[in-house]
């Protein structure tokens, strides 16, 4: 079994560096990858991870507002 817990942190990291994200950790709180342009900032590295797989998966060409949204079909209405 894998959960979201702090002792898999560093091998988020290892893995976002892997991908040639650059990495830094503001004031302690806030964990951001950036890479051709694209930055994204999450509270843990689990998160940040994850963020970078929206972008690996869409494959967007320029960071424009909101190229990572997905609407249909709303999966997220299933489990209100």
């Amino acid at each position: 079994m894998l959960s979201s817990y702090i002792n898999v942190y560093n091998t988020c990291l290892v893995l976002l560096r892997r991908k040639g994200y650059r990495i830094t950790l503001e004031m302690e709180e806030m964990w951001t990858a950036e890479k051709d342009g694209f930055v994204f900032k999450a509270d843990n590295p689990i998160e940040l991870l994850g963020l970078v797989g929206i972008r690996e998966e869409l494959k967007p060409v320029a960071d424009i507002e909101y190229w990572w949204k997905l609407d249909e079909p709303n999966v997220l209405s299933e489990f209100e």
